[in-house]
């Protein structure tokens, strides 16, 4: 190759191969790239309040997390033509709207409860839901959800984190790395499980942190007895001792830290530790439901036998993102929602547990003026068939996962709206589809994160809460 004549192109062709080809693109990467070389940024380890990427309308979320599968065509979403079909093998043009669901085994079976149009905006609610139905006109009712699955484990893992498998982090714990906490008392993500320890499927994974640092995933606290367990410590001693041993554990913190950079399970732990020391004072206080008037425990049912258990962990809820707590789940008793027989006793008895607290709290954050930053939701991981499961005397339904209902309220929320539509029968989604990933990016959205740019870096990959699936915020309901 003739020197004089060499090429730009013609030089780098012949100058990659080999060491000194390998040394010069390294030395030459800014220009030849044309950006800054890539640095992954450190994860925040702390719960500190964080910029969202626009102004958000809410600013903390409450979610009912009703798992096992509440059935919308005995709750939100009406079907005439059950009457008509009821006792016959369901049609087969509505047993191919979507790829996921059970054989369609078993009889058609109507609703054994009524519907009637509530509020302003008339929409339709069963008769099991009496309380739910006078504070209608602040719930944004989906019909048409979907999922994926068609099990408890898999379905309850999409709809927590947006993959059927473990190992991702759940919506709460993307929600508090994103945003942090207001509180550095509390923590930023607490779970009101059921305070028998009957925990739901997947037990504590439905609130885990995955590959984030442990500090964003979920922490239990009982409505039962000693909230957490060395809340308090065990004897009493001056003030001044207790801020004199804090500093030093604090110094052989940062001393142990300083040889181990880079550690994000020491971290996490030592940021556990001092989150403990801080909630000795705060946590008791904002989880006494005692200090609250009568007129409001009665609101929420607290003291009733069917109510107690729920209504106190609603009124606990209340109370925690008012005092800065970014995320609380509250889960019901096992799987009472899925009901798989006699379902005309076991689905009268889950509305009862949560239908009078469920609109307390709506009725509550609106009276104290916390709706429009609190944002509500309410659903379970799919719905219910649309058939009978088993002997018509004792039947049940089996679980739906193609068409379901769930709702939101509050947080920039528009209230009385019905959005989506399922089949004829109910079995499954056909109108507006909603999939998990759209309500996840939809719940971002409302707190001023963009679903794409929430992202942490897992060997290379930028994971998101919403994977790489196609996905849309669902602007209809806001």
């Amino acid at each position: 190759m003739n020197p004089n004549t060499i090429n730009r192109r013609q030089f780098f062709d012949s100058v990659q191969n080999g060491l000194y080809g390998a040394a010069l693109a390294s030395l030459l990467s800014r220009d030849l790239y044309g950006a800054e070389p890539h640095h992954k940024a450190p994860l925040p380890m702390d719960t500190r309040p964080r910029q969202p990427h626009f102004a958000p309308r809410a600013k903390a979320v409450i979610q009912f997390c009703m798992q096992g599968g509440p059935s919308q065509v005995d709750l939100f979403d009406p079907k005439p033509a059950l009457e008509k079909f009821h006792g016959a093998d369901a049609p087969e043009e509505f047993t191919k709207v979507a790829p996921a669901g059970r054989s369609m085994k078993g009889k058609v079976m109507r609703s054994h409860w009524k519907f009637a149009r509530h509020g302003q905006s008339g929409a339709w609610v069963s008769e099991l839901l009496p309380h739910t139905a006078k504070m209608i006109d602040e719930i944004a009712i989906i019909r048409s959800m979907y999922n994926v699955h068609e099990n408890h484990e898999p379905a309850c893992y999409k709809w927590q984190s947006g993959e059927i498998f473990p190992g991702h982090p759940t919506l709460g714990a993307w929600v508090t790395y994103g945003l942090g906490s207001v509180s550095q008392n509390l923590p930023a993500y607490v779970v009101l499980a059921d305070p028998q320890n009957r925990l739901p499927v997947n037990n504590v994974e439905n609130w885990m942190s995955g590959y984030l640092p442990p500090l964003y995933q979920g922490t239990q606290i009982k409505s039962e007895g000693t909230p957490m367990l060395h809340i308090k410590p065990d004897y009493q001693e001056p003030a001044g001792i207790t801020a004199a041993k804090r500093n030093l554990i604090n110094a052989l913190d940062r001393l142990h830290k300083s040889s181990r950079p880079n550690q994000p399970v020491l971290d996490s732990r030592i940021a556990n530790y001092q989150m403990a020391a801080r909630m000795q004072v705060e946590a008791s206080e904002a989880l006494d439901v005692s200090s609250e008037t009568e007129a409001t425990r009665k609101l929420y049912g607290i003291g009733a036998k069917d109510t107690d258990n729920f209504g106190k962990r609603c009124l606990m809820a209340r109370r925690l993102v008012e005092r800065g707590v970014r995320f609380v789940q509250i889960y019901p008793r096992g799987q009472m929602w899925d009901n798989h027989s006699n379902i005309k006793t076991s689905l009268p008895a889950a509305c009862r547990q949560s239908d009078k607290p469920c609109a307390a709290l709506l009725r509550d954050l609106r009276q104290r003026g916390l709706l429009d930053d609190v944002l509500v939701l309410w659903g379970g991981e799919f719905g219910r068939l649309p058939m009978a499961q088993g002997d018509y005397a004792k039947a049940g339904r089996d679980h739906g996962p193609s068409g379901f209902t769930s709702w939101m309220a509050g947080g920039g929320v528009k209230g009385g709206v019905v959005h989506g539509e399922t089949d004829d029968i109910g079995y499954g989604a056909v109108r507006d589809r909603v999939s998990i990933q759209d309500w996840h990016a939809t719940i971002l959205h409302q707190l001023g994160m963009d679903h794409e740019k929430l992202t942490v870096d897992r060997n290379g990959l930028e994971e998101r809460l919403t994977h790489t699936y196609p996905t849309r915020v669902v602007k209809e309901i806001l």
